[in-house]
């Protein structure tokens, strides 16, 4: 079924509610999902980075909205 989305006249923040309602219906078969080789190459150097302390963690709804203000940030006037 062709999924069309009003993407042009979509705020930034319609634009990420879109893709979290996606994810959220994607993520309740992640036996569905398959992730490409080079992800585990990254996790493997997240995982060092835990190991010797430089990580840096923080809460997901903290993470959303320093990439929301960033997103605004870039908005075109």
């Amino acid at each position: 079924m062709p999924v069309e989305l009003p993407l042009a006249q979509m705020t930034h923040d319609e634009k990420l509610q879109a893709m979290e309602l996606l994810w959220a219906e994607l993520s309740k078969t992640p036996e569905q999902l398959t992730s490409p080789a080079w992800h585990r190459d990254v996790l493997r150097s997240r995982r060092g980075q835990v190991q010797q302390g430089q990580a840096r963690f923080q809460s997901w709804g903290t993470a959303m909205d320093e990439l929301r203000a960033e997103l605004r940030g870039h908005q075109a006037p």
